[in-house]
């Protein structure tokens, strides 16, 4: 992903501490004694992917029979606030530490992830070693989840960790508008900018939000944040399906960043956001998988290739390659961190894929475009050999390294078992 040196055929990256110290040709690296040396034979080396849009899930799949049948307005008011706003820091950190170890398999090395009980969550994501950007769930009282002064509260206790070297950082978040209000906005607003930090938000992502902000304030949701002044560089706003012509100016004229997350919009049938558009006006796109659908951001990276190419009919509108920066250098740009490209001095977060496989046996890996096709068009979470975190081996040859992956597997079966068991016994 680096412009000046977009691909090695035969390259050696050297890491020292958090950073990456030389990339180049492997002829010209002369090896230390004590250097500890990954083999990458049979390996693409690419960027840590940077999922610009998740949320912890605790029980994945267990309310998929009423996912399919409901939409998702009621699906979040009826079931999803509730259920959060009733969890503890315990479960929330067993949910972490499952939905962040499979991140890390599937070569994830930063989640912007908004959810509930952040400091569980930075315990879990300094314990396995994954960046992670936290926000809260901000919304109305009636929501029973976030309120700012939680959000801020988080902020003094974990942002970056006792002495500033954590791998937790703290934004604000705002859940959606259809549960906020204008001077809500405004308060998270002035919040984030006295902290210094930035700010997470659904906008547009469905029809219903659209019409419950036309008939509540009398403007789309992207508009009221305009006119508030909400918007800008520190801002990472998810979905953006169904923005308007002049929405879409806004986000540009601001420097707002969107994360695109084709394949929960789809699951959700909220539709298609304007990629195309995004892209001709200038916005910095980052790619997510959001909660539930997929954590496997290969996978979408296929589904922000192909459904842009279906919707304009023209197989050149998207480009695999396109894709694969997206999930690293648009989400790195949006959370204002120095990873997506693998260059010296940029921070070790790097992903190892395995392609000793007979799917990648015709990739001619002396051809830069025709690996970059290869990795988004056949590659997936399951191909990752090695995920590094912060100049840290996270996995190595698909074995987690930080954690023990059975204590997660029975921390989260026994939360969400405990969690079900109080929710729906109270309802």
């Amino acid at each position: 992903m680096d412009p000046a040196r977009p691909f090695l055929s035969d390259g050696t990256v050297v890491l020292d501490g958090t950073r990456i110290a030389w990339v180049g040709d492997t002829a010209d690296h002369l090896a230390q004694d004590d250097d500890q040396v990954v083999d990458a034979a049979h390996r693409v080396v690419i960027p840590g992917l940077v999922n610009a849009h998740y949320h912890v899930d605790l029980g994945k799949g267990a309310g998929e029979s009423s996912n399919e049948t409901k939409p998702m307005w009621d699906l979040l008011f009826d079931d999803w606030y509730p259920f959060l706003g009733q969890l503890t820091e315990e479960e929330a950190y067993w949910a972490t530490m499952a939905s962040y170890a499979e991140s890390v398999r599937n070569g994830v090395t930063t989640v912007n992830d908004m959810y509930v009980l952040t400091p569980a969550r930075a315990r879990a994501a300094n314990d396995l070693g994954l960046r992670a950007v936290l926000s809260s769930e901000i919304a109305t009282p009636e929501t029973g989840i976030d309120t700012v002064a939680t959000n801020v509260e988080a902020f003094h206790a974990v942002n970056g960790g006792a002495n500033g070297d954590g791998l937790a950082r703290v934004w604000l978040g705002v859940e959606w508008l259809p549960c906020a209000t204008p001077e809500l906005l405004t308060e998270v607003r002035a919040a984030a900018t006295e902290l210094g930090t930035g700010i997470h938000i659904h906008l547009n992502e469905s029809m219903s939000e659209v019409d419950d902000a036309l008939s509540r304030f009398g403007k789309r949701p992207t508009e009221l944040a305009y006119e508030l002044g909400f918007l800008g560089p520190d801002v990472v706003a998810a979905h953006c399906v169904h923005l308007s012509d002049a929405e879409i100016t806004m986000m540009a004229e601001t420097g707002t960043h969107i994360s695109h997350n084709p394949g929960s919009n789809a699951y959700l049938g909220n539709g298609i956001a304007r990629m195309n558009d995004f892209r001709a006006a200038g916005i910095n796109v980052g790619m997510g998988t959001d909660a539930g659908f997929c954590s496997d951001l290969f996978e979408i990276m296929r589904w922000a290739t192909y459904l842009h190419r279906a919707t304009s009919r023209d197989v050149t509108a998207r480009k695999s390659a396109e894709a694969l920066r997206m999930a690293t250098v648009g989400g790195s740009t949006a959370l204002g961190q120095d990873t997506g490209v693998i260059a010296a001095g940029k921070l070790a977060d790097l992903t190892l894929l395995d392609v000793d496989s007979v799917k990648f046996a015709m990739m001619d890996r002396t051809d830069a475009g025709l690996v970059e096709e290869f990795v988004v068009n056949h590659a997936n979470g399951s191909d990752v050999a090695t995920t590094i975190v912060n100049g840290e081996i996270v996995m190595r040859d698909r074995v987690l390294t930080t954690v023990d992956e059975a204590e997660i597997t029975e921390g989260v079966a026994r939360s969400i078992r405990e969690a079900n068991q109080r929710f729906f016994g109270g309802h």
